[in-house]
C-alpha cells in the first residue's frame, strides 16, 4: 500500500480527533465576529476557499481566502489563518513575517518543529495528521474539519460519510475516462478545486473544476463521451441531464460533501494504478515548495 493509500484511509479517525481537538483550540481560532482572511498554498489554499465559505454563511463574520503570495497587505484583517502542513512554505512564511505586529495570525500545521512556530501567533499543531506522501490527504481534510467544528458544523455523521467512502465501489467506468470536471457550490467549490487538483498530482488526469452554475458557460463544451463530470453537492436542477445528454458519466454526491472528496482522493490513486504511475512521487513535486533566495 502506498502512503498515500494509508494516509487517505486514516481520515475518519483523524477526523474524530480533530473535532475533539477544536475545543482546545478555540482561543487561536476567529472569533464571531471578526474580520479574517485564511490563506494556504495549493491544497491548503483550496481549503482555505471552502472554510471562508463556511464562515461567512454561518454568520460569523466577513472571511476572504487567498494564495498566500497573492494577498492584498493593503487590506485590513482581525486575523489571518494560515494553512501549511509543512510548516516551511515560503510565500506563507513571507506573509506571516509581513504581518507581525500588525494583524494577529494564527497558522495551522503538521510539524512544530518547524518556523512556522515562531512566525504565527497562535499555533494549532496537527501532528496526528501529518504524513509522509507529498500528495496531500488527511492533513488538508482535518485541518478543514477542526475548522467546520469550530463552527459547530461537524458532525458524527460526517465520520460515518468518509468510512462509506472508504468501502464502497466508485462508480462503474470511473477509471476509464479520459477527463474529469468537478463541481461545488458555496463551500464545496473550493473541494472541488482540490479533487481536480489531486486527480492532476497523483494520477496526471486532465481535470478542471468550476463553480456548478459557472459550467454551462462555456466549460460544459469539452464534455463528451469517455468524461465525466462530478458534482460534490446538491446539483442544480436540470444539470443531471444536461451532462448525461452529452456522452458523459455524471457522478452525484451522495456522501457529505468532504467525504465525496475522500471518494475523489481514491479515485485518483485508481487512476495512478491503472495508468502505471505510482502515486507517492507525483512528477515535478515536493512535499513543500522552498524557493531559494
Amino acid at each position: 500500500m502506498s502512503h498515500v493509500e494509508d494516509e487517505l484511509n486514516s481520515q475518519p479517525e483523524c477526523w474524530i480527533r480533530a473535532a475533539e481537538e477544536a475545543g482546545r483550540h478555540a482561543g487561536a481560532l476567529p472569533s464571531a465576529g471578526e474580520r479574517v482572511a485564511v490563506v494556504g498554498c495549493g491544497t491548503s489554499y483550496f481549503m482555505a476557499q471552502a472554510v471562508a465559505a463556511l464562515r461567512e454563511a454561518a454568520g460569523q463574520g466577513e472571511t476572504d481566502a487567498f494564495a498566500a503570495s497573492e494577498f492584498p497587505l493593503g487590506r485590513s484583517y482581525d486575523r489571518v489563518v494560515a494553512l501549511t502542513r509543512s510548516g516551511t512554505t515560503t510565500e506563507v512564511l513571507e506573509l506571516l513575517g509581513r504581518l507581525r505586529g500588525r494583524t494577529r495570525t494564527t497558522a495551522l500545521t503538521a510539524d512544530p518543529a518547524t518556523p512556522v512556530t515562531t512566525a504565527a501567533d497562535d499555533l494549532v499543531v496537527l501532528d496526528f495528521a501529518d504524513e509522509r506522501s507529498v500528495v496531500q490527504t488527511r492533513f488538508a481534510t482535518t485541518a478543514l474539519t477542526l475548522l467546520r467544528a469550530h463552527l459547530g458544523l461537524h458532525t458524527d455523521a460526517v465520520v460515518a460519510d468518509a468510512r462509506t467512502a472508504l468501502t464502497s465501489s466508485l462508480p462503474e467506468g470511473l477509471v476509464d475516462c479520459t477527463q474529469f470536471t468537478f463541481l461545488g457550490r458555496g463551500w464545496t467549490v473550493g473541494l472541488a478545486n482540490e479533487a481536480g487538483l489531486k486527480m492532476r498530482e497523483a494520477s496526471l488526469s486532465w481535470t478542471e473544476a468550476y463553480p456548478a452554475m459557472e459550467y454551462r458557460h462555456g466549460p460544459i463544451s469539452v464534455t463528451t463521451e469517455g468524461t465525466a463530470t462530478w458534482m460534490l453537492d446538491e446539483a442544480p436542477a436540470g444539470l443531471a441531464a444536461q451532462v448525461r445528454g452529452t456522452g458523459a458519466l455524471w457522478v452525484e454526491a451522495v456522501l457529505d460533501p468532504l467525504a465525496e472528496l475522500v471518494r475523489v482522493q481514491r479515485l485518483a490513486v485508481a487512476v495512478a494504478a491503472h495508468r502505471g504511475l505510482d502515486p507517492d512521487r507525483p512528477r515535478h513535486l515536493t512535499r513543500s515548495v522552498i524557493l531559494a533566495d
